[in-house]
């Protein structure tokens, strides 16, 4: 989108006609200057709604229904009870905001279908853009002493919460904090969805990621990230590309990252069984994840004031650290133990997923997200996300021998039952529903399959044999392949689309005509980073709570780049199926 967009947009939004209260006529009486009652819901509003730069483009942002004095009177008195009530009865106080929300239209990307390119680029096209990204991830890391990633907020929010799944969330989150940042938040979206200011807020895109847009981006640094710029950096090393200078720069980043992951990040916490185990967080306590000064506040202020280890953060970064050759001791712990006691179980544990926004899918055998930390606290409850489960069956066949898996039954049981999982969602199709994913796109899970299948046909034949005892594997990737050939690459693809549709083909073994739409998309964007890279930033993961919170960068464009063009030089190179 260019200036001439974004300056009709604001114009439009700050001229609008009102046609009816805004969210500052409705909740200033309550938290402007009110003193009292929860302390973090006033201190939230005023942060994060009353703004002096989200007022201008919101207080003509007006709903015709609220000039029902009832409704108007409803809404106000479920704010004062989240403000003041001692143990605020949260389905009743979301009740009335979720039937707004509910007026709320928003729907996923479709992009258009094209004709595809028949014209592969040249093998030195690519090694030009592979030196490229790589160049700019070792750039970033000598320059920050870590390569950073970055938060967006989208305060559309996300197109798969509505009024149900609102109040799931608003009553199976565990802080009251976050309850109210979802609160406010959730309230916000609806005068935005329902006004010109849509528009500046949500412009449209191209592909299915979404590009984060300027200016408001929050650089952080964590475990999960250094983890997955351990993967890219080593599949740069193994192009044979890097010249010697670089090698020893990659060697470098790649052991202060995964010294960050299994030293700096690491927690421990307790197992099931009572038994301490050292697992991995996301967020390693200040000054490690490099906040501003003043976003460190502002994540205070959103209610991230406690962050807990998570499964999938605590898998990818044992699975980095395998792949770079890591003998620390924390490796050895065999984590298919740790995780079944967060393993779902014909119903009887199913509680422990209290926000189950995507329950449309079969969550039997699947790992939860959260990890309750030392001191018992969960502060988002528990969700369930595809993806992850992925993560921890490529680790698990990563350490097979090193946990002893196919020696101990109930770790072989842990990992089969994920496994049975996997081929259910796929077997309904379910996979390809955005909805059924909580922080990833059905892209980025085809992908993370074929990186999870790749791992798997590096077993041993017999051991596969042993594992996947009714051919899933085989089943699941040829409907990933058949996603990937007939949907994703048939479509609008931007920079972000392709590397994922390359990393999944790659993996997969999909035929190498299929590879040049998404090579070819990859050389044109090549440059639109600007000064900040070879490419923009695109969403790589996201949070659906307490609004719709994009996770990206141009280096993790640059990442996801180098990784699929890899792939993609190595077919080419070699000149048959995988």
């Amino acid at each position: 989108m260019g200036v001439t967009y974004f300056a009709g947009a604001a114009y439009r939004a700050l001229t609008a006609s009102k046609v009816g209260p805004s969210l500052y006529d409705l909740c200033d009486p309550l938290f402007h200057k009110h003193a009292g009652g929860d302390a973090h819901i006033v201190k939230f509003y005023k942060t994060a709604l009353g703004n002096a730069a989200l007022r201008p483009l919101l207080c003509r942002a007006g709903l015709p229904e609220l000039r029902d004095p009832a409704r108007f009177k409803a809404i106000q008195q479920a704010l004062r009870a989240a403000r003041d009530d001692d143990n605020p009865d949260w389905e009743a106080i979301g009740q009335p905001i979720a039937e707004l929300l509910d007026t709320v239209a928003l729907s996923h990307p479709e992009p258009k279908l094209v004709t595809a390119s028949a014209q592969a680029p040249s093998l030195g096209e690519i090694d030009d853009v592979i030196k490229a990204c790589g160049t700019h991830l070792l750039r970033s890391f000598d320059r920050n002493g870590f390569i950073p990633t970055y938060a967006a907020f989208n305060l559309i929010g996300d197109p798969d919460m509505h009024g149900r799944d609102f109040l799931m969330a608003l009553t199976g989150l565990n802080s009251r904090g976050y309850k109210n940042s979802t609160l406010l938040f959730t309230l916000a979206r609806i005068f935005i969805a329902r006004s010109p200011a849509a528009k500046l807020i949500n412009p449209p895109w191209t592909g299915i990621a979404e590009p984060m847009w300027e200016p408001v981006q929050i650089r952080h640094r964590s475990a999960y990230y250094d983890a997955f710029f351990t993967e890219a950096l080593l599949s740069f090393g193994e192009t044979g590309l890097p010249s010697p200078d670089q090698t020893t720069s990659s060697r470098r980043a790649i052991k202060a990252m995964v010294e960050f992951c299994l030293v700096t990040s690491r927690e421990e916490v307790r197992s099931h069984d009572g038994t301490s185990v050292n697992v991995i967080t996301a967020l390693a306590p200040p000054p490690h994840p490099r906040f501003s000064r003043l976003f460190a506040q502002i994540k205070q202020d959103l209610g991230f004031g406690i962050y807990v280890p998570d499964c999938d953060t605590t898998a990818c970064s044992f699975s980095a650290a395998t792949q770079a050759g890591s003998t620390d001791p924390i490796l050895d712990q065999p984590l298919l133990d740790f995780y079944a006691g967060y393993q779902v179980g014909n119903g009887s544990n199913e509680p422990m997923v209290t926000v189950p926004i995507n329950n449309h899918i079969d969550y039997d055998g699947a790992i939860v997200t959260w990890i309750d930390n030392l001191a018992g606290e969960r502060p988002y409850g528990n969700d369930l996300d595809p993806t992850l489960n992925l993560d921890v069956l490529e680790v698990s066949f990563r350490n097979l021998v090193r946990w002893k898996v196919m020696e101990t039954p109930t770790r072989l049981e842990t990992m089969q039952r994920i496994i049975g999982f996997q081929r259910r969602l796929v077997a309904s199709g379910a996979f390809a529903d955005p909805k059924s994913h909580i922080y990833y796109l059905p892209e980025l899970y085809s992908a993370y399959f074929g990186r999870c299948y790749a791992t798997f046909r590096e077993l041993p034949t017999a051991t596969q044999q042993a594992i996947d005892t009714d051919g899933t594997f085989d089943f699941i990737r040829l409907h990933v392949l058949a996603y990937v050939q007939d949907e994703l690459i048939a479509r609008e693809m931007n920079t972000f689309d392709a590397a994922l549709a390359l990393i999944a083909l790659g993996h997969l073994g999909g035929e190498l005509a299929h590879f040049a739409p998404a090579l070819r998309c990859i050389i044109t964007a090549t440059g639109e980073g600007g000064r900040k890279g070879p490419f923009k930033a695109y969403e790589w993961n996201k949070m659906k709570t307490p609004t719709r919170i994009l996770v990206g960068g141009p280096e993790v464009t640059s990442a996801f780049v180098l990784m699929g063009l890899a792939l993609a030089r190595r077919r080419m190179m070699n000149g048959h199926a995988a």
